[in-house]
């Protein structure tokens, strides 16, 4: 109570007046220079931030003929740091440029023909994020969701109604309670009605397909999981969660030199598995399993259940020969399409020229 009036300036006083007995004055000293410089590294840290939404203009030049606008000076040029930070992650794709290009483009937030020194921050610091590089990657695909707007290292995207395959989970409170046949009841008892489970598998057929050998490079969902896929309120497919999708280079950035004993210690993420050389005791930076065998084994509880029974026995059929593909590249391309069209195909017959279509 007695530093009250000034707290600084009266305990310091106090110290040196010898008022604290069993303290010693250095330590206190210490302790209240650490205080105020995490306070000042505190301030430091949220001032970077918040600069990133505001900030002094930086003047436009064009490079060369042809290409669009690219920020330079208050920091040097951002277009080759945008094009390496791409490159890094994306690989050297010929479709690089284009991205780059629309990067740059959607930095200039208030659409000035100018990109300030706070908007090219705000978008470097977007850059960094894996999910949001995948997002402006597979912007012009429907399974993903749109980007509605962002400021400094935050972004906003569409809500996406139904965050699971099922349309519902168990709570998270009950699931380590309930056995796993409690699970799948009520996993079966919310779902949508069979045919838009079959429009929902087709979306997502659709996006295994879009992100295999797409326009900028292969993409690997390490996380099959029901919980990270869903569904907007017309059935369509919506990927929910892309923090659990990964670029081809990442994982083999990933899996290079990794020492290992076993398979599993060349797993990136949940399920992005490859194969560990127990000769030389590294990874090698083929995946086990492709995209499509990991989502079939997803949709067989999906669609088998509640399937019309002149489609049941060949459905079941079809997903077991999916969920045998490996990653060999010798299966790679014409199996990999013949076993996904096929799949399409007998779904899409089923509900064609109905309501659900």
């Amino acid at each position: 109570s007695r530093c009250l009036p000034d707290p600084a300036l009266t305990c310091l006083s106090l110290l040196f007046q010898g008022r604290l007995p069993g303290i010693k004055v250095k330590y206190l000293l210490v302790v209240w220079l650490g205080i105020f410089v995490g306070s000042w590294v505190a301030y430091m840290h949220y001032a970077s931030y918040s600069e990133l939404c505001r900030g002094h203009v930086c003047r436009v030049i064009i490079v060369s003929a042809g290409e669009p606008p690219a920020p330079r000076g208050c920091g040097g040029s951002r277009r080759a740091g945008t094009a390496e930070g791409s490159r890094s992650n994306l690989g050297d794709q010929t479709s690089l440029a284009a991205l780059v290009s629309q990067i740059i483009t959607m930095a200039d937030v208030n659409r000035d023909g100018k990109v300030s020194l706070a908007e090219a921050k705000s978008i470097w610091a977007l850059l960094q994020l894996n999910e949001f590089l995948l997002m402006l990657s597979l912007h012009e695909k429907e399974h993903t969701s749109k980007l509605l707007g962002h400021c400094g290292d935050l972004y906003i995207t569409e809500k996406i109604p139904h965050n699971s395959l099922y349309g519902t989970d168990v709570p998270h409170f009950l699931q380590s309670l309930l056995p796993s046949v409690i699970h799948r009841l009520i996993h079966q008892w919310f779902a949508p009605a069979w045919p838009r489970r079959a429009k929902i598998a087709i979306g997502l057929l659709e996006f295994v397909e879009e992100i295999f050998h797409g326009t900028y490079g292969n993409f690997y969902i390490c996380e099959t999981s029901f919980k990270n896929v869903g569904y907007n309120d017309k059935y369509d497919f919506k990927m929910v969660n892309l923090r659990k999708v990964a670029t081809e280079m990442t994982i083999r950035g990933f899996l290079k030199g990794r020492h290992c004993e076993q398979n599993v210690d060349c797993t990136y993420g949940k399920d992005c598995m490859a194969t560990c050389d127990k000769l030389m005791k590294q990874c090698k930076s083929d995946m086990v399993q492709p995209n499509l065998a990991k989502v079939c084994g997803l949709l067989q509880d999906y669609l088998l259940y509640g399937a019309p029974p002149d489609l049941k026995e060949e459905l079941q059929k079809q997903l077991r020969t999916c969920m045998t593909l490996s990653g060999l590249a010798s299966q790679m391309e014409v199996h990999h399409s013949l076993v996904l069209n096929n799949l399409k195909t007998l779904l899409w017959k089923k509900i064609s020229n109905t309501k659900y279509s």
